[in-house]
């Protein structure tokens, strides 16, 4: 069986081997508290939790959150710093129990805009659960998928350049090696939380056969109940690849 066969046909499997996330809702939940967007965050913690449980428990390979695009940054300063401090707080007070529960943490993202502070938090935090062999928990923070994309043609680029890529050799296999968890399983499953029905620049790359999953429950209310719901779907899918026959369906 070719690679390309064998990566379809790992994809057809009725659980997801490889979930990711975009956590949304935290804010318009405080709101609803009559309190502050900071809350809502700090609220959602307990949700990731919950996830990360729920992903070991189901012997997922790797779980991919949506923590912070690249984006956010526009958002007020207020916020962005409380973010950033319960980033660092997170890492502090999770990575010890994520490490005991054989979970691999890793960073995926633009993190050299983050402060010295929370760079060494990353650092240490990665460094620690790295020969972990369990879940694979990538938290995706100051990412973008474009700018995964394009972080991985210079990749590309430096390669042309120096000689040992030749530019007719750039194909989709090339550039999949190139971009953020080239060496995770594909993602099988995106869900989103908090009722909005878009991608919002979030691993353009590599949901490309993913399937969508849109629930209207907001991040900090995000349960295991919710998240079966998810898993339930997924099955319920027939996955082409492109194709015209499910795949593992026979043809008539």
């Amino acid at each position: 069986m070719s690679l390309e066969n064998q990566q379809i046909a790992d994809l057809s499997c009725e659980t997801p081997r490889h979930v990711a996330i975009i956590m949304d809702g935290n804010g318009r939940w405080a709101k609803l508290q009559g309190k502050m967007r900071v809350f809502g965050h700090r609220a959602g913690v307990k949700s990731v939790r919950k996830a990360v449980s729920f992903a070991a428990n189901h012997q997922f390979d790797a779980l991919t959150l949506y923590a912070f695009s690249s984006e956010n940054w526009n958002r007020p300063v207020q916020e962005v710093s409380a973010l950033m401090e319960l980033f660092v707080r997170a890492l502090d007070s999770e990575v010890k129990s994520l490490h005991k529960h054989n979970v691999r943490l890793r960073i995926i993202g633009d993190v050299s805009r983050f402060s010295s502070r929370l760079q060494e938090r990353i650092r240490r935090s990665e460094t620690l659960t790295e020969n972990n062999d369990g879940l694979t928990l990538n938290i995706a923070a100051n990412y973008g998928g474009r700018w995964d994309i394009i972080q991985g043609v210079k990749k590309l680029a430096t390669q042309v350049e120096a000689g040992t890529l030749r530019p007719e050799h750039i194909t989709e296999e090339a550039l999949s090696a190139a971009v953020c968890m080239s060496e995770l399983a594909p993602v099988d499953l995106v869900i989103r939380t908090g009722g909005e029905h878009r991608i919002s620049n979030f691993l353009l790359w590599q949901i490309a056969y993913a399937e969508l999953y849109f629930t209207d429950v907001l991040w900090p209310d995000f349960d295991e109940n919710i998240f079966e719901g998810a898993l339930n779907a997924f099955a319920q899918r027939e996955r082409r690849f492109g194709g015209t026959i499910p795949i593992g369906a026979n043809a008539s």
